[in-house]
């Protein structure tokens, strides 16, 4: 919420009302929120209280009801298929709970994928976006692997690694622990906190308190409304929390910058 940066999420009384049969149900009822760059956002709430709903708009996977939403600038509303294709290729980047990477294909052809609808042939070399990718999630050294010789918590890095590959304006990440271990989780967590200490804005869903203490800012959702928004005050470092745990386990890959 620092004013010195711009903003690239502005959602403006944000209202989907979704139909069944005669019953209508109303999963955001009127949500107002600015997101600007560099920010680290984690989204709670329990089941059924809008966190999805909200997810799959700001992703643009799904339309509102009403409302307004405008994404680095760009006005998202009434937008065509393709142009919605166009805007979640080249501003967005996914990452989900079950990875959803392509089996018997290798770590660097995953990456290239997105390249592959890469309408306005940003990226001239996609082998070498792919690379720098990986490089920046600690997997240079697993280029050639396919997901089932990867770890779960390699894994979801090589997601993270496919998300960036578009250099987006954000990372959009839905339970990207849910389907891991502890210290798998705290992994994850290092590596977005360094690649938002890099400018990457990210925002994750989760329903667990201790991954949002990685987070900078926490967003409570109740009944299809934001209930409360707050800073995190004493914010956990996934780094630090990894140094204390047994010796015994494996050592995490130190992410590199750029």
């Amino acid at each position: 919420m620092n004013s010195n940066n711009k903003s690239v999420i502005e959602i403006k009384d944000l209202i989907r009302t979704f139909t069944i049969g005669d019953i209508a149900v109303h999963a955001l009822r009127g949500i107002s929120l600015n997101v600007n760059e560099r920010e680290f956002v984690a989204i709670m709430g329990a089941s059924g209280s809008g966190k999805s709903t909200l997810m799959n708009l700001i992703g643009c996977l799904d339309v509102p009801t009403s409302g307004e939403y405008y994404l680095d600038g760009l006005t998202v509303n009434n937008l065509t298929p393709n142009e919605f294709a166009t805007i979640r290729n080249q501003k967005i980047g996914f990452v989900f709970q079950n990875f959803n990477l392509l089996a018997r294909t290798t770590a660097v052809e995953n990456v290239e994928l997105p390249l592959l609808y890469d309408r306005g042939n940003r990226v001239k070399n996609p082998r070498q976006a792919a690379l720098d990718a990986l490089g920046r999630v600690g997997l240079s050294d697993r280029i050639d692997h396919e997901p089932n010789q990867l770890s779960g918590g390699q894994q979801q890095r090589l997601a993270i690694a496919r998300a960036l590959v578009n250099r987006p304006a954000i990372i959009l990440a839905d339970e990207p622990t849910g389907n891991l271990d502890s210290r798998t989780s705290i992994e994850v967590m290092a590596l977005f906190q360094e690649l938002n200490n890099q400018g990457i804005t990210i925002i994750l869903v989760t329903h667990e308190q201790e991954i949002a203490e990685y987070s900078k800012r926490v967003i409570m959702m109740r009944d299809g409304s934001i209930i409360d928004d707050h800073l995190i005050k004493n914010r956990q470092n996934a780094r630090d929390d990894l140094e204390s745990l047994p010796k015994d386990d494996l050592p995490i890959t130190q992410v590199e910058t750029q």
